[in-house]
């Protein structure tokens, strides 16, 4: 018995030495992949720093990961839960959504944070959550911005 434990443990501990020297891809396209949905959007100063330090490491194609991100199978955590949130919602991919399909992103948008589903825990046990001012101004700013893109959806199906 004594032997298949101390065998075991020589095996988990090998396995965990080789994750570690084989990595995950990082997601580390630049600042550049959000600019359209910025601009489109009419993000403001404190709404793109918002963006920027609490949301666009999982919905977008730049993260900027911490140190843990280094050590498997952290790393392998951290990818599928980026791979997930973009999956999701992806602003990086903001120039290739339809209209409709960028009003119900913001619907969805709207009803995550006015649910408390996002940002997620596992994201803001770490990171730190969003003030309810901020959630309040995210909020605002996206019924604001559904409103141009449900004049275009209801201009295209005259």
């Amino acid at each position: 018995m004594k032997k298949a434990i101390k065998s075991i443990l020589i095996i988990a501990l090998a396995a965990f030495v080789i994750m570690q020297f084989i990595r995950p891809d990082k997601n580390e396209a630049g600042y550049e992949s959000v600019k359209t949905f910025e601009t489109e959007t009419n993000v403001n100063g404190e709404l793109a720093v918002l963006f920027k330090t609490q949301c666009y490491d999982c919905h977008s194609n730049q993260t900027v990961y911490p140190w843990y991100s280094e050590i498997a199978p952290a790393s392998y955590w951290l990818r599928d839960h980026i791979n997930d949130g973009k999956k999701h919602f992806n602003v990086s991919a903001w120039d290739s959504y339809s209209a409709k399909k960028k009003d119900h992103k913001l619907d969805e948008l709207i009803e995550m944070v006015e649910d408390g589903e996002m940002p997620l825990d596992s994201y803001t046990w770490i990171h730190g959550d969003i003030t309810n001012e901020q959630k309040e101004s995210l909020i605002n700013w996206a019924q604001v911005t559904r409103l141009t893109y449900q004049k275009e959806i209801t201009e295209l199906s005259k």
